[in-house]
């Protein structure tokens, strides 16, 4: 058995994450600030190079903003994007960032965890995915457990830490730790639909959807009455523009298919979805982005 080694704050001196879209840039960027190494795993030398990109426009934005005391050539120094798994093999703790299918993190977890050693950590950033289903597929459940963050990462001050059924206690322990250690506030819940936020957040949102397609006020609206009325940091009409409508409209019919029709998915985010208007990362959801 290898070692893995921390730093003096508790998190693991490298840190891997699979999948290197915006949420892993955020998460690796995190860790990265907080002193580890990192190593992003992308699909294809296409997506790591977006990736290396993105993550460096995060480290000049950190100089920049003076959250750092680290130069961008030191930060670099600790960061690295792949191809290949097996460059995750000395990471502590891999945490998995790939798009809300059963399949795919299955693909992805089974195919890190077999690079890992026995004493690393593993964690996905599902936001509504059974921890149980996808740790059955593992052949170390108790070193699994769920790390969600939120979007953007940067800016969300909350992390939620799932126990699932299997999940050593130590683990829990340690994630609340590494939380801590990168800025943000984690909560503890049990495995369930939805955990806590997105069961809560995902069931406004659906209202808000229903409200729009009724007729009842105009998005704008809508969302001023929520961030005026009830003191919420962004309207969750243009919050589900920033998730992505597809992203929501995924975690919908999940939640629809665990917990039932209070879950139902609005006609208006079918039609949407569909005709690719999926929030700010196509240019128009609820709310057109522009540029």
């Amino acid at each position: 058995m290898t070692e893995t080694m921390t730093l003096p704050s508790g998190v693991p001196s490298i840190v891997g994450v699979a999948g290197g879209g915006r949420m892993g840039v955020g998460i690796a960027h995190a860790f990265l600030l907080a002193g580890a190494s990192v190593v992003i795993l992308e699909r294809n030398s296409d997506s790591a190079a977006h990736a290396s990109e993105v993550l460096r426009s995060a480290i000049a934005n950190s100089i920049a903003r003076q959250t750092t005391g680290e130069t961008a050539h030191t930060l670099e120094a600790r960061a690295r994007v792949t191809t290949d798994a097996a460059d995750l093999a000395a990471a502590g703790l891999v945490i998995e960032v790939v798009p809300e299918d059963v399949q795919m993190k299955v693909e992805v977890l089974t195919r890190v965890e077999r690079e890992l050693s026995a004493d690393a950590w593993l964690a996905t950033n599902t936001s509504s995915l059974s921890i149980g289903e996808l740790a059955s597929a593992l052949a170390r459940p108790e070193r699994f457990c769920g790390l969600h963050f939120f979007n953007p990462v940067p800016a969300s001050s909350l992390v939620e830490i799932v126990r699932g059924p299997a999940t050593a206690p130590e683990l829990i322990d340690a994630a609340l730790g590494w939380v801590a250690a990168i800025g943000k506030t984690p909560i503890t819940v049990q495995d369930s639909p939805g955990f806590a936020s997105s069961r809560l957040g995902v069931v406004i949102a659906l209202e808000a959807i229903r409200m729009l397609e009724d007729g009842v006020a105009s998005a704008e609206d809508i969302d001023a009455a929520m961030v005026l009325g009830y003191k919420f940091p962004i309207g969750p009409l243009r919050l589900t523009d920033l998730v992505g409508l597809d992203v929501r409209l995924g975690i919908a019919e999940y939640l629809e298919s665990q917990l039932g029709p209070r879950f139902e998915v609005p006609a208006l985010l079918r039609e949407k979805v569909a005709a690719g208007k999926l929030g700010r990362k196509s240019g128009e959801g609820f709310f057109s982005w522009g540029d």
